[in-house]
């Protein structure tokens, strides 16, 4: 246990950088830091010491060698009271941000028998030699070579043990309690099987756009868990109405899916993230969903750097190839008749059964990005046959425009999709493969007559300091009239257990 700074920075030299400090009362990344250098050593030992005490209240910190680019797998035991131990398999937990885990699976792409036999029998060593008892976790950083390096021992539940009771068939809540009653384990090692796949995602209230997720407040206006969807489990403890505060984890739920084998156990997810409802908090189904079909996660090449080196500029969302793009512009404008359509109708019948205006083509004009596009819709019975880049597009739905999930098929595509909000303007916003992209609208005639209205100026916020979070400020390190350099710490903000030094934007004066 370090004592100060300056033995952190002794210490980080014997070990050689770069070096992990992390509270030794941790857990869920808060209270680590990354150093590759004594100065980095210096700060990371402030926050880690600051955010251990708010968050555990227990300063006490460890360092440790950092192993760059590993796999972060871990071994799930559980022992009893009479010696007796056993290992149920492992959990891929590679994919990561801020040192927190975002996406789990069991079992893992990487290990073969061998390996994971290796690690089990070195977990259930670890576990007998403190004669250990109740589940618990043991976790590893794998090198490419499958070289395995013990990182610590959780002593409890974690959050991914679902994955693990989906292809082991133990309920590990039960088995702790049958454990601390007294009662000696019911299996052997040779009864613990793989059976089938399992993914778990973090459905966190975070902003994805910011840093791959920066803490989000709010009440929770809407909330619909995808459980209609097969193989899907939902650990939540919240619910509608439930408000998201700065004083705990952002976590809204752990989603879980179960497949036969991987591939269709990532189906499953695509289709529950797809179908699942949060309204009123910012939340991360963009990225999960992204993460879970990008082809390097696919294949089963990730590390904990992950995140990064897809996304080196940060996290933008989906990018839409040229179909999916005509999907979406085709199904919004289909939306956008159909509304039409039900606002003519009153009580089941034509508002003015005087001026019958049997319309049956509508010439748009639809804003997405940077592109304007004419779009040509015409009615055919349920569906709408609609003409995008000069190619005909047809569209079915229900057209249920008060249900918050829509089913509509494209050209013989399912895709569920979600609309979130529109307004008189034309201006709407709809999640179409997990990413929420705003649209305008309009008729031909508006859209001629639009260039004509005033455009609102952006704010000039290069000079002054906004938080990216709502939190809480612990220290401030200017005062007014002090002149400022770029990049100078200015305070830091603690949100949800994380501090964050917010720093100066540009050269100038308080």
């Amino acid at each position: 246990l370090l004592q100060d700074a300056d033995e952190a920075v002794r210490i980080a030299r014997e070990i050689g950088y770069p070096v992990m400090i992390k509270a030794s009362a941790g857990g869920g990344g808060k209270g680590m830091r990354i150093a590759w250098d004594d100065e980095e050593t210096r700060e990371g030992f402030r926050f880690s010491s600051q955010e251990a005490a708010s968050s555990f209240g227990d300063d006490r910190l460890l360092i440790e060698k950092f192993i760059d680019n590993p796999r972060h797998i871990e071994i799930q035991v559980l022992a009893d009271k009479h010696g007796n131990a056993l290992w149920l398999n492992e959990r891929e937990c590679s994919i990561q941000r801020r040192n927190q885990k975002v996406v789990e699976e069991a079992p893992s792409t990487f290990l073969d028998p061998e390996t994971r036999r290796a690690m089990g029998e070195q977990a259930v060593a670890l576990a007998k030699a403190v004669k250990y008892s109740s589940a618990g976790t043991v976790e590893f950083l794998v090198d490419s070579s499958k070289n395995f390096y013990f990182l610590e021992m959780n002593t409890r539940l974690q959050v991914e043990h679902p994955v693990t009771e989906c292809i082991t068939g133990l309920d590990l809540v039960q088995e702790m309690i049958r454990v601390a009653k007294g009662y000696p384990l019911r299996h052997k090692q040779a009864d613990i099987p793989i059976n089938g796949w399992a993914v778990e995602c973090r459905v966190y209230a975070e902003d994805p756009y910011k840093s791959f997720g920066l803490p989000s407040i709010g009440k929770l206006s809407q909330y619909q868990e995808p459980l209609h969807v097969p193989g899907v489990r939902v650990d939540s403890g919240i619910q509608q109405g439930s408000d998201i505060s700065i004083y705990y984890d952002p976590m809204i739920s752990k989603l879980i899916t179960y497949g036969s084998n991987r591939a269709e156990a990532l189906k499953r997810m695509e289709e529950a993230l797809d179908n699942y409802v949060i309204r009123g908090v910012a939340h991360n189904i963009s990225l999960l969903r992204e993460v879970i079909i990008h082809p390097r996660f696919v294949k089963g090449d990730i590390s904990t750097k992950f995140l990064p080196e897809v996304y080196p500029d940060g996290f933008k969302g989906h990018k839409l190839t040229d179909l999916e793009r005509r999907e979406l512009l085709a199904t919004a404008a289909s939306l956008y008749v159909a509304e039409q359509l039900r606002s003519q109708r009153f009580l089941g019948t034509p508002r003015i059964p005087i001026a019958k205006s049997k319309r049956s083509s509508w010439e748009l004009s639809v804003r997405l990005g940077d592109g304007i596009y004419p779009v040509v819709v015409s009615k055919d019975g349920t569906s709408f046959s609609v003409e995008v880049d000069g190619m005909k597009l047809n569209v079915t739905s229900e057209w249920n425009l008060a249900s918050p999930l829509l089913s509509v098929t494209i050209d013989g595509t399912q895709r569920t999709i979600q609309r979130l909000s529109r307004n008189a303007s034309g201006e709407t916003s709809i999640q179409f493969l997990g990413t929420v992209y705003k649209l305008q609208i309009l008729t031909k005639v508006a859209a001629e007559l639009s260039k004509y209205m005033p455009e609102k100026a952006a704010e000039d916020t290069s000079s002054i300091l906004r938080s990216p979070m709502p939190g809480a400020v612990v220290a401030v390190s200017v005062k007014p009239g002090d002149t400022v350099s770029e990049g100078q710490e200015i305070c830091v903000i603690e949100a949800m257990k994380m501090q964050n030094s917010m720093i100066a934007a540009k050269t100038g004066k308080v």
